[in-house]
């Protein structure tokens, strides 16, 4: 998946995985959690299978929906998002210093 969306080595995969990717992992970790409690599961073993079950039926009711996730575009680099809002930030206390005088 990293060489698909073109994600350097060195980086984590979630900071290029497009939103509905993102809400889609987040939803079968929900699942998840919610399971180990419902059903009383423990060990590793147990919650892992749940959990590998979960994205399973996840991807299966994305590719069901026409949504096919390989296939989705990246989305930006979280670290230049961080950037342009932190420079945006600067640039705006800077105003209201400079709007004080």
């Amino acid at each position: 998946m990293k060489d698909k969306l073109g994600v350097p080595t060195n980086r984590p995969l979630a900071d290029f995985l497009p939103t509905l990717m993102i809400k889609a992992k987040d939803f079968a970790t929900e699942l998840t959690s919610h399971n180990v409690v419902d059903k009383d599961l423990s060990g590793d073993h147990e919650i892992s299978k749940e959990h590998i079950d979960n994205n399973k039926e996840v991807r299966k009711m994305l590719l069901k929906r026409g949504v096919k996730p390989e296939d989705l575009p990246p989305s930006e680099d979280v670290k230049k998002v961080q950037r342009r809002i932190d420079s945006a930030e600067k640039k705006i206390l800077k105003d209201i210093k400079k709007d004080k005088k």
